[in-house]
């Protein structure tokens, strides 16, 4: 479904009622050298461990590595998509970087709630991304949702 801006609209998402510790929820993306030098160009980060083999070569890595903000806007897309879903407010976010992602790796990230706070209208998620099984990246999130009206 398409807005008159050709904009997806999904819809609204879960209310606070519908959920329950334990759902959860994931995206999967393969990141790809057009996705690291647009995320760049967006974000303003132009660290060469990025954009740069010849530099990346020279790092702890070996080879270029992906923002770690890139890899940790897929809890967005999960968060604001999926789960809770459209109509969700992101109020805090904690992130643990564990490893690196590579150009070419395709990364999941799966968010599950851990916490639903009815007084607040609080949703609290534990984030986390991996690449072949392994995280990469974990964390924490806590979501404004909607009660049904």
């Amino acid at each position: 479904m398409s807005n008159a801006n050709g904009q997806t609209s999904l819809g609204h998402g879960y209310y606070l009622e519908d959920l329950s510790p334990g759902m959860e929820a994931s995206v999967s993306k393969v990141i790809t050298d057009a996705d690291v030098s647009a995320f760049a160009e967006l974000s303003g980060d132009i660290n060469p461990v990025h954009l740069n083999d010849e530099f990346a070569a020279t790092t702890v890595f070996k080879k270029r590595i992906a923002h770690g903000f890139l890899t940790g806007a897929l809890f967005s897309t999960v968060l604001g998509t999926k789960l809770p879903g459209p109509g969700c407010i992101y109020l805090a976010q904690g992130l643990k970087f564990r490893a690196p992602v590579y150009i070419g790796d395709e990364v999941v990230a799966t968010c599950r709630i851990t916490a639903v706070d009815t007084a607040k209208s609080r949703v609290t998620l534990a984030c986390d991304c991996s690449v072949n099984g392994k995280t990469v990246l974990e964390g924490e999130a806590v979501m404004m949702v909607d009660r049904k009206a």
